[in-house]
């Protein structure tokens, strides 16, 4: 079962509110939806054999001191390399692009605005609570090689269970 988790599939804890409300940080954290932090299971195996996609929520390492922590961070891929990414009135575009992002809720998007080009070999993570996420706009892409995996679902708390490619 050990060597399951540490190849395959390997949990994690949501630590913060910077993906909500797809994914639940614990009261009493600012800005936290719910009672218990969710749990995911990320796909350790996927990016050996596939690339990240845009869109999916992905397990990584930040780097050292992101966000006075770095650590192990669960954002959305949003910019991958070579790609232009900007954000202006609560609306993010990737290469002119504007993207549709239904699990951003209104009331969460972030005022901000700026540019970002994302260096070949490196990725753009956006958390889905935009005004209360610190991520990429604020310490820049990350290199593949930090990539964990894919989150493939929730496993706690049992309410939440359900695959992330249906959200």
């Amino acid at each position: 079962m050990l060597a399951f988790e540490a190849e395959v599939a390997k949990p994690y804890r949501v630590p913060s509110s910077s993906m909500e409300p797809t994914l639940h940080c614990a009261r009493p954290g600012a800005y936290c939806e719910a009672r218990f932090n969710d749990r995911v299971i990320a796909n350790r195996l996927a990016y050996r054999y596939s690339s990240p996609k845009r869109g999916q929520i992905v397990v990584f390492e930040a780097p050292k001191g992101a966000c006075g922590i770095g650590g192990t961070f669960v954002k959305r891929l949003i910019g991958l390399p070579g790609d232009t990414v900007t954000e202006g009135n609560g609306l993010v575009s990737v290469n002119g692009n504007r993207l549709r992002e239904p699990y951003v809720a209104k009331n969460l998007r972030d005022n901000g605005s700026g540019a970002w080009d994302v260096p070949a070999g490196r990725y753009f993570f956006m958390g889905d609570d935009r005004a209360h996420s610190c991520d990429s706009r604020d310490w820049g892409s990350v290199p593949r090689s930090s990539l964990i995996g894919p989150v493939l679902f929730t496993y706690w708390p049992p309410s939440r269970w359900l695959p992330h490619a249906l959200r």
